[in-house]
């Protein structure tokens, strides 16, 4: 069940950035932020039955946190303050909650980092000229 996730998240991402250099929307780092929280809410979904079955009642923060992480860069966008370092700082939670439960469910949640670390550094990509 666990590789199934993995891989499915893995896919994910890769039709998001797919998705995002056919497309190219207006607001990139958006899609980027949500498609990382979607991705994130289904893998974590995935292993809940698996993460009960094997950890009980931990399995509500063991897959909580991902997901609330996953959340933050999202809300920060809806308010307008901080969104930078939020995709930063829920990159690294992220990054270092999967390598913590690398063993076991923790590495399905690695693939949404890439696109929080893509909506990070959207933010310092070139913006194109509206000037004609």
């Amino acid at each position: 069940m666990i590789d199934l996730a993995s891989v499915g998240a893995i896919v994910g991402v890769l039709l998001v950035g797919l998705v995002v250099l056919v497309r190219k929307p207006a607001d990139t780092r958006s899609v980027l932020r949500w498609s990382a929280l979607a991705i994130t809410v289904l893998v974590a979904a995935a292993l809940t039955p698996f993460t009960v079955d094997d950890s009980g009642a931990a399995a509500t923060y063991l897959l909580g946190v991902p997901v609330v992480t996953a959340l933050l860069p999202v809300l920060a966008q809806r308010i307008g303050r901080l969104a930078l370092v939020a995709d930063l700082v829920a990159a690294l939670v992220l990054t270092g909650w999967g390598l913590l439960l690398g063993l076991g469910i923790g590495g399905a949640f690695l693939p949404a980092v890439i696109l929080l670390i893509a909506s990070a550094a959207g933010t310092w990509a070139p913006r194109p000229s509206t000037a004609a």
